[in-house]
């Protein structure tokens, strides 16, 4: 009786261990950067301009300016494409592992805006929830002030963890359209999803809460996803679509969590070229 006594205590020890450590480093499980820029916009063969931005608590953001092709400030120093994309990526890495995707929006004639989150690539500070939301103010801050552009001609791009900042900019301010692309419904649900055995919900103070944000947003909005996504589940996306507003999209794709937009490429492609024409050209308010 004692022994069972003891395995007994010494499995709560042990288990109540594991939830400590989980609560504790939570932050590193879900902000993953990387200092290190493997690439640039120049070695995808697309011009671009280091931009820095600051925030309005401090911090100095690194991210790219990279125009529509035959578009530079060298040729064309006061033209711009008719639209641009800002884009907020994922949890790993930096802004230099987005070059495929960036070159995607680049074919289909857009600017793209992408910055690295403070803790980030070349980006100061450190990561948190409320810090990423500060960023996106000062990315929208950068493109309709500091370049001038019309908010109806900014397309919102966010792809998994992106779509936090994506939703809570897009509550905020009216862009043109808004692509929300393999996106969850809010961080506790995702942690429940991978670590069951976990009190989550009770542990998380990460919320990127898409879920509750999506009903206020009045921009058209063009939901992606895929079935095979093993890091965000179809069904947690396809919830964020259906507690959207209208006007809305879905667009099922292949392919897993980072790399559907590549294996899904002709799909993706032409569904979102026809939904930024429908949107963005429509004259509507």
């Amino acid at each position: 009786m004692r022994s069972m006594t003891i395995t007994l205590l010494g499995l709560v020890l042990g288990y109540g261990a594991i939830v400590g450590l989980a609560f504790a480093f939570q932050d590193q499980l879900l902000f993953q950067p990387s200092n290190r820029l493997l690439a640039t916009p120049d070695d995808a063969g697309m011009d671009h301009e280091d931009v820095r931005l600051n925030t309005e608590d401090g911090e100095t953001l690194h991210g790219w300016w990279i125009p529509a092709a035959g578009v530079s400030r060298e040729t064309s120093p006061d033209t711009t494409a008719a639209h641009t994309l800002l884009f907020f990526h994922g949890n790993a890495g930096n802004i230099s592992g987005r070059l495929e995707s960036v070159q995607q929006f680049h074919q289909l004639g857009l600017n793209v805006l992408i910055v690295d989150y403070r803790g980030y690539g070349q980006s100061t500070g450190s990561p948190s929830e409320q810090g990423l939301y500060r960023d996106a103010a000062a990315c929208w801050e950068y493109l309709t002030e500091d370049r001038g552009i019309a908010p109806a001609d900014i397309v919102v791009f966010g792809r998994s963890m992106g779509g936090g900042p994506a939703t809570w900019l897009a509550v905020r301010e009216r862009a043109g359209a808004l692509i929300l692309e393999s996106v969850f419904t809010n961080v506790p649900d995702v942690g429940a999803h991978h670590y069951s055995f976990l009190p989550v919900r009770a542990l998380a103070t990460n919320q990127f809460d898409n879920e509750a944000r999506v009903p206020e947003i009045e921009t058209p909005t063009l939901h992606i996803h895929s079935r095979g996504d093993r890091v965000v589940p179809f069904e947690l996306g396809r919830r964020v679509y259906e507690a959207a507003a209208e006007p809305k999209q879905f667009l099922e794709i292949e392919g897993g969590h980072n790399d559907g937009f590549l294996v899904s490429a002709d799909a993706y492609l032409r569904t979102i070229d026809q939904f930024l024409s429908e949107h963005l050209n429509s004259g509507e308010e």
